[in-house]
């Protein structure tokens, strides 16, 4: 019985892989970007290596974008050079998207894939059914020259979810609850398998979510199973065959069941997000709400936003900060009228980047002041100022507390 974490590598490193083996597995996606292009190019450098394989490197430019200073511009300026004098092709400029939500929206991963990347959540990917760590720039480069890495095989942990999320309830909140129940330490180095009536139920955008959060638990990878979902969302996009791969029953090193009836709206409180409470019990007042990122810039984000802000206001003293986590999509929610709803309720509207999650900037919090927002961390100083606070959760509760001024259930705001 193998896992399909250990198919995966089995195949990719041309040898039969058990959990906790060490193997060497062919690369099929590299990507990298500009906050960690410069530091690649010179690990590289001091290798004396050069890009074996330049047509399976993407390189996207979407952390310090548009360049916020001389020191960001530098970045992005090493970045496309460095793409040049490599023949890398697939490079994505400013205002493309962010990493996370342009590799499988542009077709760059299918179901039995190896992906590295630059980021903490490039396991995002797994969604897709592949096989995505975050790595290094100077194992990014040992990996750009020879065309492979080594990994330990992970174990796998099976999370069942069954019965049916009541409304308002998304797979944000599915994922704090699993991060709180296992901690930030609990999948440590583990691949985390998401299945169950309700992760077979969800679409592509939903599933992103879970496999990007699962890092917070400390996972190595999250995977789940490709379905006709997948299937559907690849067709016309993907730019290879696909080799998906299943768990066999009774694989899992162990495993957790969730029933979906029973979550509610949640938020996790600074600083960690395994410190999740109902939002309704929270009702902390918030200087700022924040709509975007690789867990909370999709279209059904933007759409649970505009269901919540649709005909109301944001509450004055408050900012509501919106930005499509790609150029596809921010072109879907204009032609759709979904940006207009949001701009009418008070939303300011940014373009595809990274900056506001990690405090970069676009939206940058002043000492004191206190967020909630749909993206992935709330460590100290995460989105700004060391003593400022940031409180995660979905789009419709960051939508509900933009217009209350406080920590709100979305089911407050729509009952």
């Amino acid at each position: 019985m193998r896992t399909a974490v250990e198919k995966i590598l089995s195949r990719a490193s041309g040898r039969e892989a058990s959990a906790g083996d060490i193997v060497e597995a062919e690369i099929d996606v590299f990507m990298i970007h500009d906050p960690m292009g410069a530091l690649v190019e010179d690990a590289l450098r001091e290798l004396g290596g050069r890009v074996r394989y330049p047509e399976r490197v993407v390189a996207i430019q979407d952390h310090f974008v548009p360049a916020k200073d001389i020191e960001s511009a530098n970045l992005s300026k090493r970045l496309r050079e460095f793409c040049r004098r490599e023949g890398i092709s697939s490079h994505y400029e400013v205002g493309s998207g962010i990493c996370h939500i342009l590799l499988p929206e542009e077709g760059h991963v299918v179901p039995g894939d190896i992906v590295v990347g630059t980021d903490s959540h490039t396991p995002t990917s797994g969604a897709l059914g592949a096989f995505a760590v975050g790595i290094g720039a100077t194992e990014m480069a040992a990996a750009l020259s020879t065309g492979r890495l080594w990994f330990r095989v992970p174990e796998t942990t099976l999370i069942r979810v069954n019965g049916s999320l009541p409304e308002l309830v998304f797979a944000k909140d599915l994922v704090l609850k699993v991060i709180s129940m296992i901690g930030v330490e609990g999948a440590n180095y583990k691949a985390l398998e998401f299945s169950g009536d309700v992760v077979e139920g969800m679409p592509m955008d939903e599933r992103f979510v879970l496999t990007n959060m699962s890092v917070e638990a400390g996972a190595k990878t999250a995977i789940i199973p490709p379905d006709e979902i997948t299937f559907s969302y690849l067709s016309g996009r993907a730019r290879r065959p696909m080799r998906p791969e299943y768990s066999d029953p009774g694989s899992h090193s162990d495993e957790i069941d969730l029933d979906a009836g029973s979550l509610e709206p949640l938020v996790a409180l600074p600083y960690s997000p395994a410190n999740v409470k109902p939002a309704s019990e929270v009702q902390e007042e918030i200087d700022q709400a924040f709509i975007g990122s690789c867990t909370g810039g999709r279209m059904s984000d933007l759409m649970a936003a505009a269901r919540i802000l649709r005909g109301r206001r944001v509450r004055d003293g408050v900012r509501l900060i919106v930005i499509p986590g790609s150029r596809r999509i921010y072109f879907e929610a204009l032609r759709s009228g979904v940006l207009e709803t949001l701009v009418e309720s008070g939303a300011v509207i940014g373009p595809p980047t990274c900056g506001p999650c990690l405090g970069a900037h676009l939206g940058v919090l002043a000492e004191g002041e206190v967020a909630v927002s749909t993206s992935n961390r709330n460590f100290r100083g995460r989105m700004g100022h060391a003593s400022s606070k940031v409180y995660l959760a979905s789009a419709a509760t960051v939508a509900a507390s933009a217009i209350t001024g406080r920590i709100t259930d979305p089911r407050e705001v729509i009952r």
